[in-house]
């Protein structure tokens, strides 16, 4: 044992002070009934917040439609509730602060099939323990109140009052016995957030009841009684948030999901805003959040989150909330089962609704915390932000200008000016199984055509809207559509414009294409005429070693060729334009990186991102007419067309009305 003291006389009293608390432990006693309700209160009561909880579910227990709450600074002078409720008879107001005291449990039997929010009996007997703790109630069938004051578990005599029917219960001074846990309490702004969460995860469940929340006399909330969950959110939120909520709903195997989902736009830095109820319970669930989070797989940047508000209602029997003193954690009979169909209930609806971006100005843009767009993997990002929308609304100006007005022909071909870079060639890429291609030749895009490319592919055709042909006639069922920047396609729309990012998009359309393919089997893979080889360190080998199955699935075949060497003998064919030193040699990155902290699925999809990063087209790749219409086409033909698998968004959506607000014709 080693002890840091200053000299041997100090270490000498600390050892024979351990030696005393060792033989006092020896003996063992009944703890008084006072020091056992302050350990509970250790568990139960951890700052306001947790008193604040104990008592609205206690209020909603008894049938309560109308919940006053009032707050003193910030919880540490004063938590009043006032409620409707039934009420509590004066002979009864003892035994509510007793410990383990309860109505809503009264024989084994009921532990399984618990409807209530509290049962254990020792949330008020824990609070009249480190507070002054005042009720105040009066039944509704009876004419007159009664009242009980406990100041730090010291209980005295129950008096009559007058009172409407209901309870008032007053909590002050909390931990006012306890210096050491009221030291740890935080400055009343801090406690009063807490507060105000514990409040709305309430009012989000119990949106029946009419409740209300003031600080030091000042309303915070009042909701009415009876609003739907949007509009609770948009009250306790925003409105402009619950205004782009998407609906859920799925009921299978005994099992009923429903709320309300952000889309992907929506994402937060932090989990806090998953709101999970269970029986119009607040709870934490692992497997819940995994689900949530699988179900946004692919729509969301890094490190980003997503919005939800979940309610799950299922038989109280298949689930145990008897599991943590707060009853914020539950054990589910069959995990999977929940697990399951929250996944399916929030990534069909996602796959179902068209989760384009949709212009709104620059003030909502995504952005990070400090202001600037997220870097991400695969995004180009050789110019800032600022320089990029610049470029964007230049190009899109240069659009209108040289559009044609309605009924018009377009300008001659020698009036348009084309833009910088218009007549740099794309590298050389022979047509493969990717539908890769070279300027001018077929598609690298292998999706149907909807009517034939202008036959000039000249740098002035090139810039005239694609719905015209190059005499200015407007060719029928296809919509103007032009590369800007050879970086993003602008296409009209029946309401307006559409901006597609074309690397973005076509990353998607290639993993979903990777992954179709290995949902059926091992990806299809050609051999190396000459095996190409890199060099690896131990650690490596041992890396790639352990995900030999893995690469064998993703079409990729790595054999050792002594000791520090490894040889790439077959690669995927929709891979046939990338390098396959420098991939393999980013891959094993990859594997060493995640090792031991993602599962097999989720690595799966990391390499198949990187796939689909690597084999898209790029930023700067100018595209013939064809290409662009096809990689437009094949945008409607994918799942999660709307975002990249890194979670940028493919599309913005620019509508007419907010074209005509920019421009002020509004």
């Amino acid at each position: 044992m080693t002890i840091c003291r200053h000299d041997a006389g100090d270490t000498q009293l600390w050892q024979e002070s351990k030696l005393e608390k060792i033989e006092r432990m020896a003996k063992i006693r009944v703890l008084p009934e006072h020091l056992v309700n302050k350990i509970a209160a250790g568990e139960v009561v951890e700052r306001p917040a947790s008193v604040l909880k104990e008592l609205l579910e206690n209020s909603l227990d008894a049938g309560a439609l109308r919940i006053v709450v009032e707050i003193e600074d910030g919880g540490k002078k004063l938590i009043r509730i006032s409620d409707d409720g039934v009420g509590i008879n004066g002979e009864d107001l003892q035994l509510s602060v007793a410990p383990h005291a309860t109505s809503k449990v009264a024989q084994e039997r009921d532990l399984y099939e618990i409807g209530t929010f509290g049962f254990r009996g020792e949330a008020l007997a824990s609070i009249a323990s480190v507070s002054r703790l005042e009720i105040v109630s009066r039944r509704h069938e009876t004419n007159e109140g009664a009242r009980l004051v406990v100041e730090g578990g010291q209980m005295q005599p129950v008096a009559p009052a007058a009172a409407a029917p209901g309870t008032i219960i007053s909590v002050s001074n909390l931990f006012f016995n306890t210096p050491a846990r009221r030291k740890f309490l935080r400055t009343p702004n801090t406690e009063m957030g807490h507060i105000s969460e514990q409040f709305t995860r309430i009012a989000l469940a119990h949106r029946e009841a009419y409740l209300s929340l003031s600080h030091n006399g000042r309303l915070l909330y009042e909701l009415p009684a009876g609003q739907s969950l949007r509009e609770r959110i948009g009250i306790l939120f925003s409105a402009e948030m619950a205004e782009g909520l998407i609906p859920i709903s799925r009921k299978d195997r005994g099992i009923e999901v429903m709320g309300l989902i952000a889309p992907p736009q929506q994402s937060r830095s932090g989990a806090q805003w998953q709101y999970i109820f269970l029986n119009n319970r607040h709870i934490r669930d692992r497997f819940v959040g995994h689900a949530i989070r699988e179900a946004y797989r692919g729509l969301l940047e890094i490190n980003r989150q997503p919005v939800v508000f979940t309610f799950l209602q299922l038989e109280p029997r298949m689930v145990d909330v008897n599991v943590h003193p707060a009853k914020t954690e539950v054990r589910f009979a069959d995990s999977n089962a929940i697990h399951t169909q929250v996944l399916a209930a929030i990534r069909d609806r996602l796959l179902s609704t068209d989760l384009s971006v949709t212009y709104k100005g620059e003030k909502n843009s995504p952005t990070t915390s400090d202001g600037n767009q997220p870097e991400l993997p695969g995004a180009q990002a050789e110019e800032t932000e600022t320089e990029r929308q610049g470029r964007v609304r230049q190009a899109m100006a240069d659009f209108f200008k040289n559009a044609p007005a309605p009924g018009q022909s377009p300008p001659p071909p020698n009036q348009v000016t084309p833009p910088p870079g218009a007549g740099i060639p794309t590298s050389g890429r022979s047509s493969d199984s990717t539908g890769y291609a070279p300027t001018g030749s077929s598609s690298r895009f292998d999706a149907p055509m909807s009517a034939p490319a202008p036959p000039d592919s000249s740098i002035e055709a090139k810039q005239l809207p694609r719905s015209y042909d190059p005499s200015g006639e407007r060719l029928e069922g296809i919509r103007p559509f032009v590369q800007i920047h050879n970086t993003y396609l602008v296409s009209e729309t029946e309401d307006g414009l559409l901006i597609v990012d074309q690397h973005a998009l076509h990353e998607r359309v290639i993993y979903e294409k990777l992954h179709q393919q290995h949902s059926t089997g091992p990806l299809v893979s050609q051999g190396c005429l000459i095996p190409e080889t890199i060099d690896v360190t131990a650690e490596q080998m041992a890396a790639v070693e352990n995900a030999v199955d893995l690469l064998k699935e993703l079409g990729i075949v790595v054999e050792p060729f002594g000791p520090s060497t490894l040889a790439i003998q077959s690669f995927p064919l929709l891979l046939d334009k990338v390098s396959p030193g420098e991939f393999v040699k980013d891959l094993i990155d990859t594997l060493q990186s995640q090792s031991g902290q993602t599962s097999r699925e989720e690595l799966l999809h990391k390499v198949l991102d990187m796939m689909a990063c690597k084999a898209a087209v790029k930023a700067g790749d100018a595209l013939t007419d064809e290409e662009i219409q096809n990689l437009l086409a094949q945008r409607g033909q994918v799942e999660r067309s709307s975002n990249c698998p890194h979670g940028r968004p493919t599309t913005v959506r620019l509508s007419l009305e907010q074209l005509q607000k920019e421009f002020k014709r509004t």
